[in-house]
């Protein structure tokens, strides 16, 4: 037993993106995270325009970090004519090539998945796009909260006094997630049948996969669900409710048995289970302001300490509604070592989570963020460009 650990899942597998912002970064930095040699292609000079997002963590965008660890960056200029041919040479030795570029401009580059077909028969190309590559919306631009408002996902955030945008980039992250999981699919087609199939994610299409519940819902019941905050649209109750030091906790009642437990044991109200305002979850729907009120009561007479013990013991899922700052120093993440520093261009370190899925004994890549062009010189070295032809890449601007 020599005690190292087991190669990770894609040693071996190289990765050309094209890539910009985060649902196509996301995807390739899992890939990265899986052991993948991730080449990351950027515009010579700036690179991706998420570095200049912001500048708070250390100076680099917190976009950027989250998304870009494990990765080397290569800088071309895709408009000239030598900086595509060096990319068709870093296809020629990789496994996958991934582009979310403005609709149609991989294809008029030459990039298209039925042309790398046919050059690469064995490279797995994915397209990463707004809202498909036909139909009326193919050549829109589209951005996460576009996406968000298309889908209708606007409509149910936030709360009577308003509308919201979901807190996170969600519309991107759907598409990072399937793009992600669709390439895993396409190596493993390929690697059993010997066929390299094209991946294609739009982030309406990926976000409207995530709607499915209020779509049926509002389809067959005639309304959607209502807009109601930290409440759960069907189910009461279900949602926060401020204690008596002014401390949020939410709880969900999910069955009969939990609600008889609450009635009985934290409202000290067991002539609630009887009552036929509350009988079935979709009465307790109807009525929600009447247990709103009654609950509230309850929590206003306890700090959140109490109210989350009580209710603890009674069996009932709850949480406390914590801040940006409480979850940085979550228990769980600290007593599961889930926090490892990575480097940043600029030579410090930061922490980030680990991925969430653990593989026994093939621990995740957690390496540096790279800069701009950081390993533009040693890549091409290696397609076999010698250091007099890079010099004059350089100075004809192409990388």
């Amino acid at each position: 037993m020599t005690g190292h650990p087991a190669p990770r899942p894609l040693t071996g597998v190289t990765v050309v993106s094209v890539e910009q912002a985060v649902a196509a970064p996301f995807a390739t930095r899992q890939l990265a995270d899986l052991g993948a040699r991730v080449i990351k292609v950027e515009r010579p000079g700036e690179g991706d325009f998420a570095r200049r997002y912001d500048t708070t963590v250390d100076g680099e965008s917190s976009y950027f970090v989250w998304l870009n660890r494990s990765k080397e960056s290569l800088t071309l200029d895709l408009k000239s004519r030598q900086g595509r041919e060096i990319l068709e040479q870093l296809l020629g030795g990789a496994d996958v090539f991934v582009q979310n570029l403005a609709p149609g401009a991989a294809a008029r580059l030459g990039f298209g998945a039925e042309d790398l077909a046919e050059r690469h028969p064995s490279l797995i190309p994915c397209s990463i796009s707004g809202y498909g590559s036909s139909g009326p919306w193919a050549h829109r631009k589209a951005y996460d909260l576009l996406v968000q408002c298309q889908t209708g996902l606007v409509s149910l955030t936030g709360n009577e006094h308003g509308a919201a945008r979901a807190g996170v980039s969600v519309a991107d992250i759907a598409a990072g997630m399937y793009a992600y999981s669709g390439i895993l699919t396409a190596l493993y087609t390929r690697a059993t049948t010997g066929v390299a199939r094209a991946v294609e994610v739009s982030l309406f299409e990926a976000l409207a996969e995530w709607m499915s519940q209020p779509a049926y819902y509002t389809r067959h019941g005639g309304t959607q669900p209502p807009r109601i905050g930290t409440q759960h649209a069907t189910i009461a109750p279900y949602g926060a409710f401020t204690a008596a030091d002014g401390k949020d906790v939410l709880f969900s009642i999910q069955n009969e048995r939990e609600w008889v437990a609450l009635c009985e044991r934290f409202l000290e109200r067991p002539e609630l289970v009887d009552d036929p305002r509350f009988a079935t979850g979709s009465d307790r729907v109807a009525h929600r302001d009447e247990i709103n009120a009654i609950v509230a009561e309850r929590f206003g007479r306890s700090d959140s300490r109490e109210v989350e013990k009580l209710l603890d013991e009674a069996g009932i899922a709850n949480a406390g509604v914590n801040d940006v700052e409480e979850f940085l120093a979550h228990p769980v993440l600290a007593a599961r070592g889930r926090w490892q520093d990575v480097r940043l261009p600029g030579g410090g370190a930061v922490p980030a989570l680990l991925p969430p899925v653990d593989l026994a004994g093939a621990p995740a890549r957690m390496d540096p963020v790279p800069a701009v062009g950081e390993h533009t010189e040693r890549i091409l070295a290696e397609l076999g460009h010698s250091a007099e032809a890079i010099v004059g890449l350089r100075a004809a601007e192409v990388i």
